[in-house]
């Protein structure tokens, strides 16, 4: 038994009505299925929005997906391999069109995406540590897809890469998303395992210009120039020295020979004492036959150095500096040699006891920071507890300041060189270029670029009205400014252009207008 459609004679020449009337001069432009379209597709989609059947499948709702993923044929690739947002986090079984609904318009957006909440676990590339307090932007670059942003290290790090590409670019072997500073290698993972006095050396000095392939193993391709035996003993340095020093040797001084070595003589190197050609030159074993040299009394004493010097060092003395001078030697100045102050007779030679005096030449400030080098420094080294508050300077360090290095600022020793304002260290990053003025502490925190207050209504005498209040500050400030920002607050120095009365008003056009718009009249 057949079943027919039947309908009403009028509803019938309506349909054809409203088909005959709709029907443009150009057929293929209009058909009965973009008639019935909800609304216009995105620009994105315009070419195919007279094909239905690219998107659609008539009465055939379960095969729209497909016809997705037949034009969309990376994301029907990710949901192949499990990979990236779609692949990972998308049941593959839900329709397309529950997240990007269509026919909404051309401009719409139907990505649906908040970057604000975005969970970026549920990508490939899950964000730890420092990329956690990275901008979408540094990545996701405007002209590009998401997807498109790069995953490895060396895409995004090249430029930080000290080791010019020479290790490769694994870069996480070595170095954590913590920072580039966090790094840690295991050198027992390679042929030379570090021990003894290696474990000190810098890379560098082993690895010059970052080259980390075919380095020597071997002590003499590195130590030739500490050879003191200049080649005579072969080049087994090994035999007889140790990795925890040069002086560790197995060569025992004190029962091979006739010359018991104690105090300082056990850290002396062996040609200290031992020219070449070594195995000819017989040594005596009198003070001062090896330190003459050393005899800062120019043989005023004798040659008896024993009767004032020990072995353990020529500053332990019978004569006690501490006793017998106003002088007591601290830290360092213990360690000195007595020449190194005393360099004339030791009887009429007078000595200063102010540190400049000895030290001019160490002053590495070149005198800016005065004479009284002890207001800072210690005895016991230039660069050992040092003291300086840098609160007492013109410039108090807070926020980032109290842990940024010296040298970040202070580019030389001539530390008054460096300047206090923030334009001198960062003015590459005054995003305003130079609009804003150099005071960026207006604006901004020390504790980071982000944090930043400016009240303009509370901090200048123009307040932002009407549509003034919706202005980027580039649109008012956009000449550079060298010292304190000034303005004119007449309306005229900003919308001369907009004043059609050529000025025959005056200057003040918020005399008859208001903040809002010039059309808003204030005129009673």
């Amino acid at each position: 038994m057949k079943t027919r459609f039947r309908c009403s004679s009028g509803f019938g020449v309506y349909i054809l009505f409203v088909l005959a009337v709709a029907q443009p001069a150009n057929a293929e432009e209009v058909t009965w299925k973009t008639m019935l379209m909800p609304g216009e597709v995105i620009e994105g989609h315009l070419e195919y929005e007279n094909s239905c059947g690219k998107c659609h499948a008539v009465f055939e709702k379960k095969s729209q997906n497909q016809l997705c993923l037949d034009c969309h044929k990376e994301i029907r690739k990710d949901f192949a391999i499990e990979h990236g947002f779609h692949g990972r986090s998308i049941d593959r079984n839900l329709g397309c069109k529950t997240c990007h609904t269509e026919h909404i318009g051309r401009d719409a957006k139907i990505m649906n995406l908040d970057t604000s909440n975005f969970n970026h676990d549920l990508t490939d590339f899950s964000l730890e540590d420092g990329h956690l307090s990275v901008s979408c932007q540094s990545c996701h670059k405007a002209d590009a897809k998401y997807r498109e942003a790069p995953g490895e290290c060396v895409d995004c790090h090249r430029e930080n890469d000290r080791h010019n590409g020479n290790l490769g670019t694994a870069c996480h072997d070595c170095h954590s998303a913590m920072a580039w500073d966090k790094a840690e290698f295991d050198h027992s993972s390679t042929k030379f395992n570090l021990t003894g006095k290696h474990e000190e050396v810098q890379c560098r000095a082993c690895h010059p210009g970052e080259n980390y392939e075919k380095t020597p193993e071997e002590c003499f391709a590195c130590h030739v120039l500490n050879d003191v035996h200049a080649g005579n003993m072969g080049n087994q340095c090994g035999s007889c020295h140790e990795e925890t020093g040069w002086s560790e040797t197995s060569f025992d001084h004190n029962t091979d020979t006739d010359f018991r070595l104690e105090g300082k003589h056990t850290e002396l190197f062996c040609e200290n004492c031992h020219q070449p050609p070594a195995s000819e030159k017989k040594l005596q074993t009198q003070c001062h036959a090896c330190h003459r040299g050393d005899d800062e009394h120019k043989g005023k004493y004798g040659n008896k150095c024993e009767t004032c010097h020990q072995e353990e060092s020529w500053s332990r003395l019978i004569f006690d500096h501490q006793r017998d001078t106003e002088f007591p030697l601290h830290g360092s100045h213990k360690e000195l040699a007595c020449e190194n102050c005393h360099r004339g007779s030791i009887k009429e030679a007078k000595i200063g006891k102010q540190c400049f005096q000895c030290h001019v030449d160490d002053d590495v400030h070149l005198g800016q920071q005065g004479k009284s080098c002890n207001d800072c420094h210690a005895e016991v080294g230039w660069l050992e507890q040092v003291l300086f508050n840098h609160d007492l300077t013109k410039f108090p360090l807070t926020g980032i300041h109290a842990i940024t290095s010296c040298d970040s600022c202070h580019t030389s020793r001539e530390f008054q060189n460096a300047g206090n304002r923030c334009t001198d260290c960062h003015s590459q990053d005054d995003a305003h270029k130079q609009g804003l003025g150099a005071n960026c502490g207006d604006c901004h925190s020390p504790n980071g670029w982000q944090w930043w207050v400016f009240d303009h209504d509370r901090q200048t005498k123009f307040t932002l009205e009407g549509a003034h209040s919706d202005l980027s500050c580039s649109e008012c400030h956009h000449r550079p400014v060298s010292k304190k920002i000034k303005r004119s607050q007449n309306c005229i120095s900003c919308h001369l252009a907009d004043d059609i009365h050529s000025r025959k008003f005056g200057r003040d056009c918020g005399r008859c207008h208001t903040a809002n718009s010039f059309k808003e009249l204030r005129l009673n």
